[in-house]
């Protein structure tokens, strides 16, 4: 009896957590922008065993052949919150993707995250998403390989229940302050589970990936992308899920959990990548250091990774010859002084650059500059305020060469290398496949 009413109590007071997260999201929400396109509730969009809501938002821009959102609320949230909450309808009018919410009808206005039969996709509230998902391909005429599922607390665990039951449907995920698939499975019923929220399941990578792979015998195809944030004073699900998720993401798609890739993006942040160094790297995590159960929301962040975010109109990104990475100005927003060098290609803002008329390589509001007017091999590109200089006019040129107006120097991958992080430079013509660029 001790034991019940601990997990009781337990389960109380992470779900009063997730309560006060919930009201300190809503407060951060401001008015939506004005758009023709409006939430929409869609009555019958078939099978439907967890008795959910089905939201659909589809903007005055949709794309053709859509790319598809799947968004997930909290406990004791639901669909309507979740689009006042967070901008992914408002994003959707930039990126042309379709927005599809469900929402938990039943008392408890959690995910079932629990059961026997929504962990297998036999049942309950997975399979009534899958049937939002199929609704949504049938009837707006989305792309069924660009499916994704991003949710908050309840709706981060109902992700990694998504991708851990159908890899097939479901391309990347992206889930703030969540627990790994099966890590809150239940057999007496409940919908709590107090180990597992309070961090005390820890498996070993290989155990958490067979529960992904037992779930999907037969299945050979490529597995979901996971993109994991978690703060360190999470006391309603707490930190420790940040590297069990780390761990069944990483061994699902056979990479090891050493960071291939780690950087600080905001001074709070660690973010590590797995399986390669790229912005749509196998697993992506972020530990924000201080926060507690709730993580800011980053949409933009979280289409980056999913890939959605693409080439801005009118922008373009100077893609290497020899290396195939793009030039890259590190830091969102950059300082002055801020070298330019090689990246892997993945559409961030930091590599998307507007030709002017004048002859400007604007990036970030900034200017691609040769420092200091210098006229010699190894003046650094680097961006800086707009001035009009002859030193931030530059040549593009049929040979694939771009040459600075003011000293006719190249830029230049230094050294000829092509790795990540490699400084760009000017240097004298020589025609090598580190001086031609391609602008996509």
């Amino acid at each position: 009896m001790a034991s019940t009413i601990r997990l009781r109590r337990s389960a109380i007071t992470a779900l009063a957590l997730i309560v006060a997260a919930t009201a300190a999201l809503l407060a951060l929400a401001g008015p939506k922008p004005a758009y023709a396109a409006q939430l929409t509730q869609i009555s019958d969009f078939g099978n439907n065993p967890g008795g959910l809501d089905m939201y659909v938002y589809v903007p005055d821009n949709v794309a053709p052949n859509p790319a598809v959102v799947v968004g997930v609320h909290w406990c004791n949230g639901s669909a309507t919150e979740y689009y006042s909450g967070w901008k992914f309808d408002e994003l959707a009018e930039q990126y042309g993707y379709i927005v599809v919410y469900p929402s938990v009808t039943r008392s408890y206005k959690c995910f079932d995250v629990s059961s026997q039969a929504s962990l297998s996709g036999t049942g309950s509230d997975s399979v009534s998403i899958k049937s939002m998902v199929d609704y949504a391909i049938a009837t707006y005429g989305a792309d069924r390989d660009r499916v994704y599922a991003t949710g908050f607390s309840s709706g981060a665990m109902m992700t990694n229940v998504l991708l851990g039951v159908y890899p097939e449907v479901f391309k990347a995920g992206s889930a703030y302050a969540g627990v790994p698939f099966t890590c809150f499975a239940t057999t007496d019923g409940s919908q709590w589970n107090s180990e597992c929220s309070e961090g005390r399941v820890n498996r070993t990578p290989q155990q958490w990936g067979d529960a992904v792979r037992n779930a999907n015998s037969g299945y050979s195809g490529p597995w979901p992308r996971m993109q994991i944030w978690h703060g360190t004073e999470d006391t309603a699900l707490t930190y420790p899920n940040f590297q069990e998720q780390i761990d069944q993401w990483t061994n699902v798609n056979g990479t090891d959990q050493t960071a291939d890739y780690t950087d600080q993006p905001q001074s709070n942040w660690t973010r590590t990548r797995y399986g390669g160094t790229g912005g749509q790297a196998l697993v992506e995590a972020i530990s924000m250091q201080g926060v507690d159960h709730y993580p800011p929301p980053q949409e933009t962040e979280t289409l980056r990774f999913f890939g959605l975010t693409g080439q801005q109109s009118g922008t373009t990104a100077i893609v290497g010859a020899a290396s195939n990475r793009c030039v890259d100005v590190p830091g969102s927003p950059a300082a002055n002084g801020t070298q330019a060098h090689l990246w892997d290609c993945y559409g961030g803002v930091n590599q998307q650059l507007t030709r002017t008329s004048a002859g400007e390589l604007k990036i970030g509001g900034k200017c691609l500059d040769a420092q200091g007017w210098g006229t010699t091999n190894g003046t650094r590109a680097v961006i800086w305020d707009c001035s009009g200089g002859a030193n931030q006019r530059w040549n593009v040129n049929a040979n694939g060469t771009i040459t600075n107006v003011h000293n006719g120097l190249c830029l230049d991958a230094n050294g000829g290398a092509t790795a990540n992080g490699t400084p760009i430079v000017l240097w004298t013509c020589n025609g090598g496949g580190n001086q031609r660029w391609t602008l996509q």
